[in-house]
């Protein structure tokens, strides 16, 4: 699938002149087409599904190259910097930071590619809760476990610049599978 990046150049066209200024403008002229180039970036990550994420990131570690006691190991990844875009006013989440654990099984994952999938999941019009269902759901499959915890902590644009204006909130989701929602003290370890 591939994004319409000329539709996208008519519509911000659209919006420029709605907002009353004139999109032939010197300043404005080449807008249109540098918006669409950089929503084709920012938005990549909605050209696929979390399956074809899973895909792309599916180079594992198999047990054997493990000690035999390492299921009882827990991988951390820890303040993974991402941005996303809230799908409701379309405006920026920022200064977000991820945590992925898990406990692997029988596979493990690189630690780059932890920081590959947030990414990829936060280039989509997204809700931060489901950034962590969505980096969930990618890692189980990956890892083949179905203990993986997700904590996210961001600021939301359209809390802090539009409407209530608070600059000083922080949004915080926990996202808990399998043994991290059954067995709370896991989560100390995460630290």
């Amino acid at each position: 699938m591939k994004i319409d990046t000329r539709a996208i150049e008519e519509h911000v066209s659209g919006i420029l002149a709605a907002l009353l200024d004139n999109p032939d403008r010197e300043g404005l002229k080449d807008t249109p087409k540098r918006v669409a180039k950089m929503y084709e970036e920012l938005f990549e990550g909605m050209k696929y599904t979390n399956h074809e994420i899973a895909l792309m990131f599916d180079k594992t570690f198999e047990e054997d190259l493990f000690p035999k006691d390492s299921n009882k190991d827990m991988v951390i990844v820890k303040d993974i910097e991402v941005f996303s875009f809230c799908e409701h006013h379309m405006a920026l989440m920022y200064d977000m930071k991820v945590t992925v654990a898990y406990l692997p099984r029988k596979k493990w994952i690189g630690l780059s590619k932890i920081a590959r999938i947030a990414d990829m999941v936060c280039k989509r019009l997204q809700l931060q809760e489901r950034i962590g269902s969505d980096i969930a759901e990618i890692l189980m499959e990956v890892t083949e476990t179905e203990d993986v915890a997700v904590i996210i902590e961001g600021t939301h644009s359209c809390v802090s610049s539009r409407g209530v204006k608070n600059t000083s909130s922080r949004t915080r989701t926990l996202t808990l599978r399998g043994r991290f929602q059954s067995e709370p003290s896991l989560m100390l370890q995460i630290g």
